[in-house]
């Protein structure tokens, strides 16, 4: 099978309108990937683990099961919806677009959607975890401080980011996301103190 040179993928990539999907499914499951971390770590701190060796395996296991259900939920998904579009057209254009540039925009479109829908909760989380892969280098509350810091700034990151696509007020937007991390801070203090 020939591998497609670059010009070829950014034809597929305008064909099958690629750049507006992924952003979307980069900034909802990025959100996703933080707020799930945000949970893990809130767990973490006030049920009181201490041991930086289990906040990585617990939040690697998160992340690695955010980023496996991300990329299998949104191929299979995207492409029940493209094959559908494509039987659709085909039906109205009485052939088959399987082998044209339109089939494989089709399938170029599935694969970087699925891969960006996996990936983005994955690294959103790791980011967050990151301190706690220094290890005895720095004492376990810094890094849970630190590890919250960059959850709520990754927050107000993907705020902006939305602000900004929505030309809407960037500052104003990452207040928002920010805000949904103090609900999930919230309820797992309310949950630590409960139980």
């Amino acid at each position: 099978m020939k591998v497609p040179s670059i010009r070829t993928l950014r034809k597929y990539h305008r064909i099958a309108h690629v750049g507006e999907i992924a952003r979307r499914y980069f900034a909802m499951n990025a959100f996703d990937g933080v707020l799930t971390i945000l949970g893990v770590l809130v767990g973490g701190y006030f049920g009181h683990v201490r041991d930086a060796g289990a906040v990585v395996t617990l939040g690697l296991a998160a992340s690695f099961a955010m980023g496996v259900s991300g990329f299998y939920g949104a191929y299979m998904t995207e492409k029940a919806e493209r094959s559908r579009a494509l039987a659709e057209l085909e039906e109205s254009t009485l052939s088959s677009l399987r082998d044209t540039d339109i089939g494989h925009a089709s399938t170029y479109a599935t694969i970087v959607v699925s891969l960006v829908d996996g990936f983005s909760p994955f690294a959103a989380a790791v980011v967050a975890i990151s301190p706690f892969f220094l290890g005895a280098a720095i004492h376990i509350e810094t890094a849970f401080y630190i590890a919250f810091a960059l959850a709520f700034a990754e927050l107000f990151a993907l705020g902006a980011y939305l602000g900004a696509i929505s030309r809407n007020r960037m500052i104003l937007s990452g207040i928002k996301m920010v805000s949904a991390g103090l609900v999930c801070v919230a309820i797992g203090y309310a949950l630590g103190s409960t139980i």
